[in-house]
């Protein structure tokens, strides 16, 4: 809020980390007179109702995706996080490092729990530049998905990976 100079309040404990922003004085900020608290349920509202953008037609192969949506919902359990309809994960989305394969550099500079969130998987064909995961360190889908097929032991077939890639672009 600082940043965008309104006036409110605005307290977050975990922005008082000294590995993230202690010296800003972020962490507790009190706007007079508070400007902006009593909107902030109406902005949540209102991106809550923003729909995700829909991928063009011809951008992806439907019978594949059908088939990738099984994959997706069965054995490649990518469901049991990104959870239909909304394709994260309700409640605490929030997971280790380890336990999605991955080092925990970006991890360890956010604040609170040092964890990775689930990120929400509808629009994915509008992220196809900079890469995929929060730091973009999978260049295309299809490393995203190699990277979870090894992970976490899958036996994806390379027919299984199309399908599966297919389907996440159809989101």
């Amino acid at each position: 809020m600082k940043q965008m100079h309104g006036s409110g309040t605005f307290i977050d404990s975990r922005l008082a980390n000294e590995k993230v922003a202690a010296k800003t004085g972020l962490a507790n900020t009190r706007g007079k007179p508070d400007e902006v608290t009593g909107k902030l349920n109406a902005l949540h509202y209102y991106q809550l109702s923003l729909p995700a953008p829909i991928p063009p037609a011809g951008s992806f192969d439907t019978t594949a995706a059908e088939r990738g949506k099984q994959l997706f919902e069965g054995k490649a359990q990518c469901a049991s996080c990104h959870v239909p309809p909304l394709f994260t994960e309700p409640g605490w989305n929030l997971h280790s490092a380890s336990e999605i394969g991955v080092d925990s550099f970006q991890a360890d500079r956010s604040p609170g729990e040092q964890k990775y969130r689930t990120a929400p998987l509808h629009g994915l064909f509008a992220h196809t530049k900079g890469g995929f995961y929060h730091d973009g360190r999978f260049a295309t889908l299809d490393d995203v998905v190699e990277h979870y097929n090894t992970v976490k032991n899958l036996n994806l077939s390379d027919s299984d990976k199309k399908a599966l890639v297919e389907f996440l672009k159809s989101l």
